[in-house]
């Protein structure tokens, strides 16, 4: 099963929520929810190094999809879901400079 971290109030993991919602392929853990969630997101924030680039630049790194094989990406697609990177642009962002999440 893949896990998708994601949070209710980030746009561009709204739109990989609806794409997943239902999918047994898939787990959705919003980060804001719970505790819990927050600190299983965090423990795999601060021990992977595919995380490096989103600390350095000040962003949190979600939606964050863990495949099956425990590899860690961005990547919708890498995650079998479709890619609305042509629509970002134009979507708000939760990054302080308005960057992304």
């Amino acid at each position: 099963m893949i896990r998708i971290f994601v949070m209710k109030t980030c746009p561009d993991c709204n739109q990989v929520k609806s794409q997943a919602a239902g999918d047994p392929r898939f787990e959705l853990i919003d980060i804001g929810e719970h505790v819990r969630n927050l600190k299983q997101f965090l423990t795999l924030r601060d021990s992977s190094p595919a995380f490096d680039p989103f600390r350095q630049n000040g962003a949190i790194g979600i939606p964050c999809f863990v495949l099956e094989d425990g590899t860690v990406t961005f990547s919708p697609k890498e995650a079998g879901l479709t890619s609305d990177s042509d629509n970002s642009d134009h979507a708000p962002a939760c990054n302080i400079n308005g960057t992304g999440c």
